[in-house]
């Protein structure tokens, strides 16, 4: 027997987000995720995986004595400008509109109606 289930990579972030749910159908909205399980508990989110692109992303709501967290992610994807614009458009806050500075990279970021801030960004250079 495998040690993971098949096509997971090792590491993936975990979510504790206040809204669960809003944070999936963000997530699909801006990263077309692909749902892999998920589990309910008396109307919460007790569980739930998602995949963006080659990675699973996981995510529960925040309850007693798991407090939602702060946290940020990285994406790379393939047009930073038009992901930033769904997200914005799904309901996030922009953090930073995509720039390229120093690295090869146009980077921007914003935070989810769950709370956490994604930064995303494409190789340009």
């Amino acid at each position: 027997m495998a040690y993971k289930p098949e096509g997971y990579t090792s590491v993936a972030p975990y979510l504790i987000v206040d809204g669960a749910e809003k944070t999936l159908a963000f997530l699909k909205q801006v990263f077309d995720t692909e749902p892999l399980r998920k589990y309910d508990n008396g109307g919460r989110v007790h569980h739930a995986e998602v995949r963006i692109d080659d990675t699973v992303v996981m995510v529960a709501d925040s309850v007693e004595g798991y407090p939602p967290l702060p946290a940020s992610v990285h994406v790379y994807v393939k047009d930073v400008d038009a992901t930033w614009k769904k997200a914005l458009a799904a309901g996030a806050v922009a953090v930073q509109e995509p720039v390229q500075k120093e690295d090869a990279d146009k980077r921007g970021g914003f935070k989810e109606p769950g709370g956490t801030t994604w930064w995303i960004g494409t190789q340009v250079g």
